[in-house]
């Protein structure tokens, strides 16, 4: 049965010679593709371009529940990005967070207002002319859709990362104090939008990255460290 999906791609991988396998998260939950032949086709409607990451799409696919890979028949830019391939250092915050949704994204159903989030959030971030914070104000955010967006309270002076909770009493060896606990609070009341924020230095910015991406880790389940982590690290060193 032929669909069609909004889509944001999270992989793509040469499949055989001529062949490429796609995973997206789609308004329907992931699922993932195979599209015949598209190293072969010179003058083909659908190119591997298509398919870089976080790509917004419209797919028509065949569907079938007997498969795990569906065949696309056609697909479409619905969000033609201005700036995330073309410049560098969103280009490669755009490969960091497709390969850390790959890995922490496990809807298998339709989850309409994460899909929202998505497709918003990246729009916002490609029309931003300086958006080095987003990633760190992305994945809080998104933690809110996973399920463990810890509660603010400005009165602690811990925060546990092990139970995701501020607090005066520490239960774990999990946890950050001091100033870091200062900017991570205040990461966790920036939104996209908020005029008074401050690009974070980059050593700060390193350190809260480091925080949100053990948080993850110990809150998703078969949490993998993103291999661009490192390139990722050297572009705002």
């Amino acid at each position: 049965m032929l669909t069609t999906h909004k889509a944001i791609v999270l992989s793509s991988i040469k499949y055989a010679d001529y062949d490429l396998i796609v995973k997206c998260y789609t308004d329907q939950g992931i699922k993932s593709y195979i599209i015949k032949r598209i190293y072969k086709q010179s003058k083909g409607k659908l190119t591997p371009a298509f398919f870089l990451p976080l790509t917004q799409l419209e797919i028509t696919a065949k569907y079938s529940e007997k498969r795990t890979l569906h065949f696309i028949n056609e697909a479409k830019i619905s969000y033609p990005y201005t700036t995330v391939f073309s410049n560098i250092i969103k280009q490669t915050i755009a490969i960091f967070l497709a390969e850390l949704l790959t890995t922490t994204l496990r809807e298998e159903e339709s989850n309409t207002p994460l899909f929202s989030f998505l497709e918003t959030s990246l729009q916002w971030f490609d029309t931003r002319s300086n958006a080095t914070d987003f990633h760190l104000i992305f994945l809080m955010r998104l933690t809110k859709y996973l399920g463990f967006y810890p509660e603010i309270d400005t009165a602690s002076s811990y925060f546990d990362l092990l139970h995701g909770r501020f607090t005066n009493h520490l239960e774990s060896n999990y946890f950050i104090s001091g100033e870091l606990l200062i900017n991570f609070m205040e990461l966790l009341q920036t939104n996209f939008d908020t005029e008074n924020h401050q690009n974070y230095k980059n050593k700060t910015r390193q350190e809260l990255l480091d925080v949100v991406l053990q948080y993850y880790e110990l809150h998703v389940p078969d949490y993998k460290k993103p291999k661009s982590l490192e390139v990722f690290k050297t572009i705002f060193h």
